[in-house]
């Protein structure tokens, strides 16, 4: 049973000087500095229990982010946290419809970001309340009781609540097999550690190979910079896994619709599974055309990660636009928007494959994918999700790979929870780590 009245909402900045040794770099944003708005929910119920969210950030525009939260706390503090699960459909529609910073939006953008660490955090407190991991929250709920989550508004013309809530009943079949099935095997993933645009070949040479010995089997490659340098890079990493493993393609948005179809033509030699994020996320009809030259190649385009919100997803389903769906924690308005975009993945019959490649988002994720599977889907077939290897040391409850798949979390709540020091070492500006750094001429 949830319980208490939330007191208190505070935010951080916090930042982690990814870009000086070059992780995360890609062919558009070459410098990341991997990065959080880290919100704490406090409650007055007695037990103490917090809740911890976060919304992703590449480093400078994350000050912006941490003041849309606060501009959101006006609609958090002094609500009770059991009227906010009664009426889930209703908080969330409270804060992405404020009359004022709606305008900054809708759905999209910096309030977005924020409105999603909110929600996190919300997420977070609610799972630990009620002593469950959030995907086993998620597992467990009755299927009313999920919808009732979900803000239908602007997708019902291709997912009403009716088909949702058949979606649901069906996923109930073979729900307890598929949940034992998870928790002995785990969740499928593949990395993106070993292939980062700005890594030298011999940095790369030597993550493949241990990445191999790890029992990794599917990879991914950033592009997008130089075709040259693509193709040879491509080739040193088929040449380094071998024909049957697999291969994928990540351009960040760098081409133009013609240029992405060219472009990719030209590394297909070196058989990639999909190409990803070959032109600007906002382009379903660019994507759609992109789909369609490139699939007589044996090669998909998979696209999410900086969709602003549950409509591009729609239209990207609409126009066959994409093969393989990437839900992201936080870029959709929490677990509540990804909810509407997993049921519509699965009655488009389109494999989720989420996007992981940040501060957090694998932690975060692994929870949607699992519920996803047990759930929704049922299926594991072309499905994986993405993983990378920084940064998980600064949360209390990592992430855990084993034979390259997700180990279900056990820990209550959502894995947002950083621990303390790393939170009061790399807070910007004031950290001791960012004073260090920012003292350098």
């Amino acid at each position: 049973m949830v319980r208490g009245r939330i007191t208190g909402l505070a935010v951080s900045d916090v930042r982690f000087p990814t870009s000086l040794g070059h992780h995360g770099s890609d062919a558009m944003h070459p410098d990341p500095d991997y990065s959080a708005a880290y919100v704490v929910i406090e409650t007055d119920a007695r037990d103490g229990v917090k809740g911890y969210g976060l919304t992703f950030t590449l480093g400078k525009g994350t000050e912006v982010v941490v003041c849309a939260v606060n501009a959101l706390s006006i609609h958090v503090v002094n609500k009770d946290l059991e009227e906010i699960v009664s009426d889930f459909r209703g908080f969330y529609r409270q804060l992405t419809s404020d009359g004022q910073l709606r305008w900054i939006g809708p759905e999209k953008g910096a309030v977005h970001l924020a409105t999603a660490a909110v929600l996190n955090a919300v997420w977070d407190l609610w799972a630990k309340q009620e002593g469950k991991p959030l995907w086993k929250l998620l597992v467990d709920m009755d299927p009313k009781q999920l919808l009732s989550c979900i803000d239908f508004r602007y997708i019902t013309d291709a997912l009403t609540e009716e088909e949702a809530h058949e979606i649901l009943q069906n996923g109930r079949l073979g729900k307890t097999e598929r949940e034992e099935q998870v928790l002995k095997h785990g969740y499928p993933a593949y990395t993106t550690s070993c292939a980062w645009l700005g890594y030298p070949d011999q940095q790369l040479k030597q993550l493949c190979t241990d990445a191999l010995k790890d029992g990794w089997t599917r990879f991914k490659v950033k592009v997008g910079a130089d075709l040259q340098d693509d193709i040879r890079r491509c080739r040193l990493i088929r040449e380094m896994i071998g024909p049957d493993k697999t291969l994928m393609l990540d351009a960040n948005q760098r081409w133009e619709v013609k240029e992405a179809i060219e472009w990719v033509t030209k590394l297909a030699e070196f058989k990639p599974l999909w190409i990803e994020e070959p032109t600007s996320p906002d382009d379903i009809l660019g994507h759609a055309a992109i789909s369609k030259a490139l699939a007589p190649l044996g090669i998909g385009v998979a696209t999410g990660e900086q969709c602003h919100n549950r409509v591009i997803f729609k239209q990207l389903l609409q126009a066959k636009a994409l093969s393989y769906l990437q839900i992201d924690s936080c870029r959709l308005g929490s677990v509540n928007e990804n909810l509407s975009v997993l049921l519509m993945a699965k009655k488009f019959q389109i494999p989720v494959c989420p996007h992981a490649g940040g501060v957090g988002l694998c932690e975060l994720v692994q929870h949607l994918i699992i519920f996803d599977y047990i759930s929704v889907s049922g299926s594991l077939e072309n499905r994986m999700c993405e993983y990378v290897d920084h940064l998980h040391e600064h949360f209390k409850y990592p992430v855990v790979i084993q034979k390259a798949s997700y180990v279900p979390p056990q820990d209550a709540g959502y894995s947002t929870e950083m621990k303390e020091d790393s939170v009061r070492k790399f807070q910007f500006p004031q950290g001791e780590i960012w004073q260090k750094l920012l003292s350098k001429p």
